[in-house]
């Protein structure tokens, strides 16, 4: 009988196999180690990022609901434009971006208010006058 015989390739692959396995089961990696890269992310994202996206949805919820007729505003595709009116109930808005140019979108479309801006900057102003 003929004895099988292994080319040189498959010995050395073979051999390369079994000192992965031999350092794969050394002890010193485990979970607890696994667990000390983890606790530090996990605390970053619930003391840091989570209350930062809040406070960002809050803004623009805010932003939303404050939207009035004649604001102007800036639309997430850099569109400059009046608000001509306003529906809450289907939560639209139409913005007349020029003479003949009259465009319906959703109000989370809606990037920036500048008319409630202006507003806002202004009590600003009067609250440091009024304190001086």
């Amino acid at each position: 009988m003929r004895e099988a015989v292994m080319p040189q390739g498959v010995e050395y692959i073979s051999t390369l196999i079994l000192l992965a396995q031999e350092q794969q089961q050394k002890p010193g990696f485990g979970g607890f180690d696994l667990l000390i890269f983890l606790v530090p992310l996990v605390l970053f994202y619930f003391l840091f990022l989570r209350p930062m996206q809040r406070r960002q949805e809050q803004e623009k919820q805010t932003l939303i609901t404050s939207i009035q007729k004649n604001d102007r505003v800036i639309t997430t595709a850099g569109i400059y434009g009046n608000v001509i009116t306003v529906e809450p109930e289907k939560d639209e808005v139409v913005v007349k971006v020029d003479d003949n140019c009259r465009l319906r979108m959703l109000k989370a479309s809606i990037l920036k208010n500048l008319s409630h801006d202006e507003r806002v900057q202004a009590e600003k102003d009067k609250a440091k006058e009024g304190k001086k």
